[in-house]
C-alpha cells in the first residue's frame, strides 16, 4: 500500500512539474512601444525586470521549457539587439533581452482568439521618448490666404496582435480596415481644404484611448474609426455608421458589436485592476456630461455618411447608430465608427477582400464627410473662407496692406470697423503685415 502511495505521490510531482513549451515569438514594432509575444501552450506563470549597464530585460517563465528558434526572429525596427535564454534550475525558462536603451517593460496574458493561442506579451516601452507624431501647426492649404485644412483622423480598426473579426474565409479585420482607410486617406488629401492622418501606419496595435489622444494631438476636427465586424450567425450584413450613445445603444447587435470593440482593448493590457484605471472611469463620467454638442455633431456628420454608403452599398440599419464604443469618447472631437459591413457575412467578406469594393466605399465615406463640411465647415478654414464668399455673392473687395496701414484704418476709410474685418478674415486679433490680403464687405 505504501508503494502504491508513493507512486501516486510521484506522479502528481511530475504532474506539477510538466513544463509548458514556448512554441514562437513574434515581435510588433510600432511608434511608441515594441510588443514581444510568446506564444505558449498553456497560461504561464513569468515575472519580468529590467537591468541597465547594459540595458538588457529578463522574462523568467515557470515550469516552462523552450521550442522556438530565437536565432530566426527579424529584430528591425526594434529596441532588441539579440534574444538570448537558457534553461533554470526545476525546470524554468530565463529568456533575456540585449536592449540598445533602458525600456520600461508590461507584461500581460492573454487567452486564446480566433487566431493565436495562450500568449504572454511584454511590452516594451521608451519612455524619454515616444516616436508617436506629434501635431505641430496646422496644415494650411497654399492658396487659402493662410486658412487652415480641416483635419480628419482615420483609425483603422485593430492591428498586430489584435487580428479583430475573422471571416469564415480567414479574411482578417485589421487587414481589410487598413487597406481600406490608406484609401480613404489619399482621397482626403487630395481634397483642397482638407488634411487626413492615420492613427496607425503599419501592423501594430494602438490602446483605444491612445488612439482617441492621437486625434486630439492632430487637432481632428472629426475621427472616423473603420471597421468590419462580425456578428454570432452569418446572416447579418450591410454597412452601419455608429456614433456615441450615453444612454446605450439602439439595438441589440450595436450593444453586442460595442461590447465586442471594447474588449479588443483587453489586448492592449488594458484590462488589470489599477488606480490609474479608476481616475481613468471618474474622468470619462466627467467628461461624458459635456458631449451633448460633439454626439450632435457626429451625428450630422454620420447621417452624411450614411447616406452616401446607401448609394453603392446594403444598409444594415437605415438611420444613424448609438453605442458605447470607448473610441468615440473624445468630448471635443466629433467621431463616428464606420462598419464597412459584417465580414462575417459569406458574401460581404468576398467583397471587403476585393479593392474594388473597398475603394467604392472609401470613396463614398469621402463623399460623406465633404458633403457635411461643405454645409457646416469649422470657423478658420478654407471650406468656411469659400462659403462666406459664396455667400456673399462674391461682391467683396480686397485691399493690400501697405507700411503704415493699421487694420482700424483700413477699417474707417471702407466704412467699417476693425471688429467686423476681424470677423470677416477670420482673425483672431487686429495685426496686419505688409503685403497681406484682406477682404473688405460689401457695404
Amino acid at each position: 500500500m505504501k508503494i502504491v502511495v508513493i507512486v501516486m505521490l510521484a506522479m502528481v510531482a511530475s504532474l506539477a512539474q510538466a513544463s509548458t513549451e514556448v512554441e514562437g515569438v513574434r515581435i510588433w514594432p510600432a511608434p511608441d512601444h515594441t510588443r514581444l509575444v510568446l506564444d505558449t501552450e498553456g497560461s504561464v506563470d513569468h515575472n519580468v525586470f529590467a537591468l541597465s549597464g547594459p540595458s538588457r530585460l529578463v522574462i523568467d517563465l515557470k515550469n516552462t521549457s523552450l521550442k522556438a528558434d530565437l536565432s530566426k526572429i527579424d529584430l528591425s525596427g526594434s529596441p532588441i539587439q539579440r534574444i538570448r535564454s537558457a534553461p533554470r534550475n526545476g525546470g524554468d525558462l530565463r529568456v533575456v533581452l540585449d536592449l540598445k536603451s533602458d525600456i520600461k517593460p508590461r507584461s500581460f496574458v492573454l487567452e486564446p482568439n480566433q487566431q493565436y493561442g495562450h500568449r504572454l506579451v511584454v511590452d516594451l516601452i521608451d519612455e524619454k521618448g515616444s516616436r508617436l507624431e506629434r501635431a505641430t501647426s496646422p496644415t494650411v492649404t497654399r492658396d487659402s490666404a493662410g486658412k487652415r485644412d480641416i483635419v480628419v483622423v482615420i483609425d483603422p480598426g485593430h492591428g498586430g496582435e489584435d487580428p479583430g473579426a475573422i471571416g469564415p474565409r480567414g479574411t482578417r479585420e485589421k487587414d481589410v480596415v487598413f487597406k481600406m482607410s490608406e484609401t480613404l486617406a489619399s482621397l482626403i488629401n487630395k481634397q483642397p481644404g482638407f488634411t487626413a492622418k492615420l492613427t496607425r501606419t503599419g501592423d501594430y496595435y494602438i490602446g483605444l484611448r491612445n488612439r482617441t489622444l492621437l486625434a486630439r494631438k492632430y487637432n481632428a476636427d472629426l475621427f472616423v474609426s473603420v471597421h468590419a465586424d462580425a456578428f454570432r450567425t452569418p446572416q447579418p450584413s450591410g454597412a452601419s455608421v455608429f456614433a456615441l450613445s450615453q444612454r446605450g445603444a439602439t439595438s441589440e447587435t450595436a450593444r453586442w458589436l460595442a461590447q465586442s470593440e471594447n474588449r479588443s482593448d483587453l489586448i492592449g493590457g488594458a484590462g488589470g485592476l489599477s488606480l490609474d484605471g479608476r481616475d481613468d472611469m471618474l474622468a470619462g463620467v466627467l467628461l461624458d456630461l459635456s458631449m451633448t454638442a460633439s454626439i450632435n455633431a457626429s451625428l450630422g456628420v454620420g447621417s452624411s455618411v450614411l447616406g452616401k454608403l446607401g448609394d453603392i452599398a446594403k444598409l444594415h440599419k437605415p438611420g444613424v447608430e448609438q453605442a458605447a464604443f470607448a473610441v468615440l469618447k473624445s468630448p471635443d472631437i466629433p467621431s463616428i465608427l464606420v462598419e464597412a459591413g459584417f465580414i462575417s457575412n459569406p458574401k460581404e467578406e468576398q467583397n471587403l477582400a476585393t479593392e474594388w469594393y473597398r475603394n467604392r466605399l472609401a470613396n463614398a465615406i469621402m463623399d460623406g464627410i465633404n458633403d457635411h463640411f461643405q454645409r457646416t465647415p469649422p470657423p478658420g478654414t478654407l471650406l468656411a473662407w469659400q462659403k462666406e464668399n459664396q455667400r456673399d455673392g462674391g461682391q467683396i473687395s480686397r485691399y493690400r496692406i501697405q507700411r503704415g496701414d493699421t487694420l482700424s484704418g483700413v477699417a474707417r476709410q471702407n466704412q467699417t470697423t476693425a471688429s467686423e474685418l476681424m470677423r470677416f478674415n477670420g482673425m483672431s486679433d487686429d495685426r496686419v503685415m505688409v503685403g497681406q490680403t484682406i477682404r473688405i464687405p460689401s457695404s
